[in-house]
Protein backbone atom coordinates (compact mmCIF):
# COMPACT_ATOMS: atom_id res chain seq x y z
CA UNK A 1 0.00 0.00 0.00
CA UNK A 2 1.52 3.44 -0.96
CA UNK A 3 1.98 6.24 1.26
CA UNK A 4 -0.38 8.36 -1.91
CA UNK A 5 -3.16 5.72 -1.36
CA UNK A 6 -2.80 5.76 2.82
CA UNK A 7 -3.22 10.21 2.35
CA UNK A 8 -5.98 9.51 -0.10
CA UNK A 9 -7.26 7.28 2.77
CA UNK A 10 -7.06 9.79 5.58
CA UNK A 11 -8.66 12.78 3.39
CA UNK A 12 -11.88 10.45 2.72
CA UNK A 13 -11.98 9.04 5.92
CA UNK A 14 -11.89 13.10 7.53
CA UNK A 15 -14.12 14.18 5.14
CA UNK A 16 -17.01 11.39 6.27
CA UNK A 17 -16.90 12.19 9.90
CA UNK A 18 -16.99 15.79 8.81
CA UNK A 19 -20.77 15.29 7.45
CA UNK A 20 -21.82 12.82 10.21
CA UNK A 21 -20.46 10.33 12.59
CA UNK A 22 -20.34 6.94 10.97
CA UNK A 23 -19.93 3.47 12.08
CA UNK A 24 -16.94 1.32 10.85
CA UNK A 25 -18.89 -0.37 8.02
CA UNK A 26 -20.55 3.14 6.89
CA UNK A 27 -17.15 4.26 6.20
CA UNK A 28 -16.10 0.81 5.09
CA UNK A 29 -19.02 1.41 2.07
CA UNK A 30 -17.92 4.71 1.75
CA UNK A 31 -14.30 3.84 1.10
CA UNK A 32 -15.29 0.62 -1.31
CA UNK A 33 -17.53 3.35 -3.27
CA UNK A 34 -14.48 5.74 -3.37
CA UNK A 35 -11.99 2.68 -3.99
CA UNK A 36 -14.36 2.23 -7.53
CA UNK A 37 -14.40 6.09 -8.31
CA UNK A 38 -10.77 6.80 -8.29
CA UNK A 39 -9.60 3.47 -9.47
CA UNK A 40 -7.71 2.32 -6.56
CA UNK A 41 -7.89 -0.05 -3.89
CA UNK A 42 -8.85 2.23 -0.50
CA UNK A 43 -10.87 -0.81 1.11
CA UNK A 44 -9.43 -1.68 4.73
CA UNK A 45 -9.73 -3.80 7.86
CA UNK A 46 -10.61 -2.67 11.10
CA UNK A 47 -7.00 -3.02 12.47
CA UNK A 48 -5.87 -0.78 9.83
CA UNK A 49 -8.68 1.72 10.52
CA UNK A 50 -7.31 1.49 14.01
CA UNK A 51 -3.66 2.60 12.59
CA UNK A 52 -5.02 5.40 10.30
CA UNK A 53 -6.97 7.17 13.73
CA UNK A 54 -3.23 7.16 15.28
CA UNK A 55 -1.78 8.84 11.96
CA UNK A 56 -4.65 11.28 11.26
CA UNK A 57 -4.27 12.29 14.83
CA UNK A 58 -0.50 12.57 14.53
CA UNK A 59 -0.32 14.29 10.74
CA UNK A 60 -3.41 16.87 11.04
CA UNK A 61 -3.99 17.06 14.92
CA UNK A 62 -7.09 15.90 14.17
CA UNK A 63 -8.67 13.43 16.81
CA UNK A 64 -11.46 10.78 16.00
CA UNK A 65 -12.95 8.85 18.90
CA UNK A 66 -15.44 5.74 19.56
CA UNK A 67 -18.76 6.60 20.76
CA UNK A 68 -19.76 3.34 22.64
CA UNK A 69 -23.45 4.39 23.30
CA UNK A 70 -24.15 4.90 19.53
CA UNK A 71 -21.25 2.62 18.13
CA UNK A 72 -20.42 5.74 16.04
CA UNK A 73 -16.92 6.99 14.92
CA UNK A 74 -16.60 11.08 15.16
CA UNK A 75 -14.35 14.08 15.08
CA UNK A 76 -13.86 14.77 19.07
CA UNK A 77 -13.86 18.39 17.69
CA UNK A 78 -15.65 20.22 14.47
CA UNK A 79 -14.10 22.85 14.52
CA UNK A 80 -11.16 21.90 12.46
CA UNK A 81 -8.36 24.59 12.47
CA UNK A 82 -8.28 26.31 9.15
CA UNK A 83 -4.44 25.09 8.66
CA UNK A 84 -5.84 21.05 8.58
CA UNK A 85 -8.42 22.33 6.58
CA UNK A 86 -6.38 23.72 3.81
CA UNK A 87 -4.07 20.36 3.98
CA UNK A 88 -7.26 18.44 3.48
CA UNK A 89 -8.40 20.64 0.34
CA UNK A 90 -4.84 20.53 -1.03
CA UNK A 91 -5.10 16.73 -1.24
CA UNK A 92 -8.91 16.21 -2.67
CA UNK A 93 -7.01 19.39 -5.39
CA UNK A 94 -4.49 17.03 -5.68
CA UNK A 95 -6.60 13.89 -6.37
CA UNK A 96 -8.77 15.56 -8.86
CA UNK A 97 -5.62 16.14 -10.74
CA UNK A 98 -4.12 13.04 -10.84
CA UNK A 99 -7.36 11.90 -12.40
CA UNK A 100 -7.66 14.33 -15.10
CA UNK A 101 -6.47 12.76 -17.68
CA UNK A 102 -8.89 9.93 -17.08
CA UNK A 103 -11.91 12.44 -17.03
CA UNK A 104 -10.19 15.24 -19.32
CA UNK A 105 -14.26 15.71 -20.69
CA UNK A 106 -15.80 16.42 -17.66
CA UNK A 107 -13.55 18.34 -15.60
CA UNK A 108 -12.30 21.86 -16.10
CA UNK A 109 -9.29 23.86 -14.00
CA UNK A 110 -8.86 27.56 -13.89
CA UNK A 111 -5.81 28.08 -16.00
CA UNK A 112 -3.38 29.87 -14.05
CA UNK A 113 0.31 30.92 -13.14
CA UNK A 114 2.63 30.08 -10.30
CA UNK A 115 1.39 31.91 -6.90
CA UNK A 116 5.15 32.58 -6.00
CA UNK A 117 4.93 29.44 -3.54
CA UNK A 118 7.96 28.74 -4.26
CA UNK A 119 9.14 31.03 -2.24
CA UNK A 120 6.65 29.90 0.60
CA UNK A 121 9.75 27.59 2.49
CA UNK A 122 12.49 30.60 1.96
CA UNK A 123 10.36 32.86 3.21
CA UNK A 124 9.13 31.11 6.58
CA UNK A 125 12.89 30.14 7.46
CA UNK A 126 13.77 33.62 7.72
CA UNK A 127 10.39 34.27 9.37
CA UNK A 128 11.57 31.62 12.27
CA UNK A 129 15.59 32.36 12.66
CA UNK A 130 14.95 36.05 12.20
CA UNK A 131 16.76 36.69 9.24
CA UNK A 132 16.98 39.04 7.10
CA UNK A 133 15.49 38.94 3.45
CA UNK A 134 17.02 40.43 0.51
CA UNK A 135 14.30 40.59 -2.58
CA UNK A 136 14.31 41.80 -6.53
CA UNK A 137 10.50 42.80 -6.74
CA UNK A 138 8.54 44.07 -9.49
CA UNK A 139 5.12 45.86 -8.49
CA UNK A 140 2.60 45.28 -11.40
CA UNK A 141 2.63 48.98 -12.34
CA UNK A 142 5.81 49.60 -12.69
CA UNK A 143 8.12 48.52 -15.29
CA UNK A 144 11.70 48.67 -13.46
CA UNK A 145 12.76 46.19 -11.13
CA UNK A 146 13.76 47.61 -7.30
CA UNK A 147 15.92 45.79 -4.82
CA UNK A 148 14.27 45.69 -0.90
CA UNK A 149 15.86 44.28 2.15
CA UNK A 150 13.18 43.08 4.30
CA UNK A 151 12.06 42.08 7.90
CA UNK A 152 9.66 39.63 7.21
CA UNK A 153 6.99 39.64 10.28
CA UNK A 154 4.59 37.11 8.37
CA UNK A 155 2.86 35.77 5.26
CA UNK A 156 -1.26 35.96 4.82
CA UNK A 157 -3.43 34.53 2.11
CA UNK A 158 -5.74 36.70 -0.06
CA UNK A 159 -7.83 35.58 -2.96
CA UNK A 160 -5.71 32.41 -4.00
CA UNK A 161 -2.60 34.71 -3.90
CA UNK A 162 0.03 34.67 -1.46
CA UNK A 163 1.51 37.84 0.75
CA UNK A 164 4.75 38.30 2.46
CA UNK A 165 4.10 40.70 5.55
CA UNK A 166 7.35 42.67 6.24
CA UNK A 167 9.46 45.83 7.12
CA UNK A 168 11.32 47.75 4.52
CA UNK A 169 14.55 49.20 5.07
CA UNK A 170 13.70 51.81 2.63
CA UNK A 171 11.20 53.81 5.50
CA UNK A 172 10.98 51.32 7.91
CA UNK A 173 7.30 50.98 6.78
CA UNK A 174 5.49 47.57 7.15
CA UNK A 175 4.29 46.40 3.85
CA UNK A 176 2.91 43.40 1.50
CA UNK A 177 4.64 42.08 -1.11
CA UNK A 178 3.16 39.52 -3.33
CA UNK A 179 4.89 36.48 -3.80
CA UNK A 180 4.12 35.91 -7.55
CA UNK A 181 5.81 39.47 -8.18
CA UNK A 182 9.50 38.56 -6.17
CA UNK A 183 11.57 37.81 -8.91
CA UNK A 184 14.54 36.56 -6.54
CA UNK A 185 15.16 36.00 -2.98
CA UNK A 186 17.81 35.77 -0.81
CA UNK A 187 18.05 35.05 2.57
CA UNK A 188 20.75 36.46 4.52
CA UNK A 189 23.44 36.13 7.60
CA UNK A 190 21.88 39.41 8.71
CA UNK A 191 19.42 39.00 12.10
CA UNK A 192 16.26 41.70 12.60
CA UNK A 193 14.71 41.63 15.96
CA UNK A 194 10.96 40.63 15.75
CA UNK A 195 8.34 43.42 17.33
CA UNK A 196 6.92 41.77 20.71
CA UNK A 197 4.27 43.87 19.81
CA UNK A 198 3.28 42.74 16.34
CA UNK A 199 0.35 40.31 15.81
CA UNK A 200 -0.82 39.37 12.07
CA UNK A 201 -4.23 39.40 13.51
CA UNK A 202 -4.62 42.26 15.21
CA UNK A 203 -2.56 44.59 12.27
CA UNK A 204 -4.73 43.33 9.45
CA UNK A 205 -8.20 43.17 12.22
CA UNK A 206 -9.80 46.37 10.13
CA UNK A 207 -8.09 45.58 6.58
CA UNK A 208 -9.97 44.68 3.86
CA UNK A 209 -8.31 43.01 1.40
CA UNK A 210 -4.35 42.80 1.63
CA UNK A 211 -3.94 46.85 2.14
CA UNK A 212 -3.40 47.75 5.31
CA UNK A 213 -3.08 51.60 5.58
CA UNK A 214 -0.51 52.98 8.21
CA UNK A 215 -1.93 56.26 9.27
CA UNK A 216 -5.70 55.66 8.91
CA UNK A 217 -8.66 55.42 11.62
CA UNK A 218 -11.31 52.47 10.11
CA UNK A 219 -14.60 53.44 9.63
CA UNK A 220 -18.12 52.64 9.53
CA UNK A 221 -19.47 50.91 6.16
CA UNK A 222 -23.26 50.54 5.98
CA UNK A 223 -24.13 48.28 2.92
CA UNK A 224 -27.61 47.39 1.69
CA UNK A 225 -28.27 44.39 -0.84
CA UNK A 226 -31.45 43.49 -2.58
CA UNK A 227 -32.88 40.35 -1.55
CA UNK A 228 -31.58 38.35 -3.76
CA UNK A 229 -28.14 39.17 -3.43
CA UNK A 230 -28.28 39.02 0.74
CA UNK A 231 -28.54 35.49 0.22
CA UNK A 232 -24.90 35.73 -1.09
CA UNK A 233 -23.70 37.96 1.36
CA UNK A 234 -25.47 36.25 4.39
CA UNK A 235 -23.76 32.63 3.67
CA UNK A 236 -20.11 34.33 2.17
CA UNK A 237 -19.65 37.29 4.70
CA UNK A 238 -17.74 40.51 3.19
CA UNK A 239 -15.27 40.80 6.23
CA UNK A 240 -15.37 39.02 9.48
CA UNK A 241 -16.43 42.27 11.22
CA UNK A 242 -19.65 41.85 9.53
CA UNK A 243 -23.23 42.75 11.30
CA UNK A 244 -26.72 42.18 9.90
CA UNK A 245 -28.66 45.67 10.71
CA UNK A 246 -32.06 44.36 8.19
CA UNK A 247 -33.02 41.39 7.08
CA UNK A 248 -36.23 41.48 5.29
CA UNK A 249 -37.85 39.66 1.86
CA UNK A 250 -37.16 43.01 -0.13
CA UNK A 251 -33.35 43.79 1.85
CA UNK A 252 -30.49 42.79 3.67
CA UNK A 253 -28.56 45.89 5.34
CA UNK A 254 -25.12 44.91 6.93
CA UNK A 255 -22.17 47.08 8.95
CA UNK A 256 -18.77 46.09 8.89
CA UNK A 257 -15.53 48.21 10.15
CA UNK A 258 -13.12 48.35 8.29
CA UNK A 259 -10.37 50.86 6.26
CA UNK A 260 -12.52 51.94 3.06
CA UNK A 261 -9.70 50.55 0.65
CA UNK A 262 -9.11 50.15 -3.28
CA UNK A 263 -10.44 46.39 -2.44
CA UNK A 264 -13.58 47.45 -0.78
CA UNK A 265 -14.22 49.69 -3.62
CA UNK A 266 -13.14 47.10 -6.62
CA UNK A 267 -15.71 44.89 -4.37
CA UNK A 268 -18.58 47.03 -4.24
CA UNK A 269 -18.19 47.98 -8.16
CA UNK A 270 -18.91 44.34 -8.47
CA UNK A 271 -22.12 44.13 -6.86
CA UNK A 272 -23.26 46.23 -9.47
CA UNK A 273 -26.79 47.54 -8.93
CA UNK A 274 -27.45 45.07 -6.41
CA UNK A 275 -25.89 47.46 -3.51
CA UNK A 276 -26.39 50.94 -2.19
CA UNK A 277 -23.51 52.15 -0.05
CA UNK A 278 -25.62 54.22 3.00
CA UNK A 279 -22.60 54.99 5.10
CA UNK A 280 -19.86 56.79 5.16
CA UNK A 281 -20.36 59.99 2.98
CA UNK A 282 -16.69 59.74 2.07
CA UNK A 283 -17.56 56.26 0.54
CA UNK A 284 -20.66 57.66 -1.23
CA UNK A 285 -18.79 60.31 -3.20
CA UNK A 286 -15.58 58.52 -3.94
CA UNK A 287 -18.15 55.66 -5.83
CA UNK A 288 -20.32 58.81 -7.42
CA UNK A 289 -16.90 60.06 -8.54
CA UNK A 290 -15.89 56.40 -10.00
CA UNK A 291 -19.33 56.53 -11.67
CA UNK A 292 -19.19 59.60 -13.43
CA UNK A 293 -16.06 59.52 -14.88
CA UNK A 294 -17.00 56.27 -16.31
CA UNK A 295 -20.02 57.73 -17.67
CA UNK A 296 -18.06 60.32 -19.48
CA UNK A 297 -16.13 57.59 -21.23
Amino acid sequence: MTKRNSLTRYSLIMRKLQRCPSTFQEIYDYLERESELQEENLTISKRTFQRDIEDIAMLYNIEIEYDFSEKVYRIVSQDIPVQQERIIEAFDTMNALRMSDKISEYIQFEPRKTQGTEHLWGILHAIKNRRILHITYKKYWDNEFSERKLHPYAIREYRFRWYLVAKDERDNEIKTFGLDRIQSLEITPQKFPYPKDFSLEEYFKYAYGIIRPNDEKPEEVVLSFNAIQGKYIKSQPMHHSQKIIKDTAEELQISMLVFPSYDLIMDILSHGENITVLKPKSLQKELDDIYRRKLNL
